[in-house]
């Protein structure tokens, strides 16, 4: 199966990725939804850090998705989000 190649914006940086077709819309919409919380975070508290907006914003996207599944914290499956956040987290870390 092929792989299509999709650059998405979150949190001012662009970060390109690949996904399995089929995947872009949902990928394009979770990066719209990261970017939508960042944004409300920001108007709404005193926080000018980027990394604890994504922070912020990781718990606040894990929080919700934990009640839509209907899921228990202890039964969700984070390491997906856990990795991205790892990779985001050094990436910032290499900019200061």
């Amino acid at each position: 199966m092929s792989k299509l190649s999709l650059k998405v914006v979150v949190a001012g940086r662009t970060y390109p990725l690949t996904v399995n077709p089929g995947e872009e819309a949902k990928v394009t919409k979770a990066a719209e939804d990261i970017n939508r919380a960042i944004k409300s975070l920001q108007d709404n508290y005193a926080v000018k850090d980027m990394q604890d907006l994504l922070a912020m914003t990781a718990l606040q996207l894990a929080t919700r998705s934990t009640q839509v599944v209907g899921a228990t914290p202890a039964q969700a499956d984070y390491s997906d989000i856990e990795n991205e956040l790892e990779i985001l987290s050094s990436e910032f870390d290499a900019l200061k």
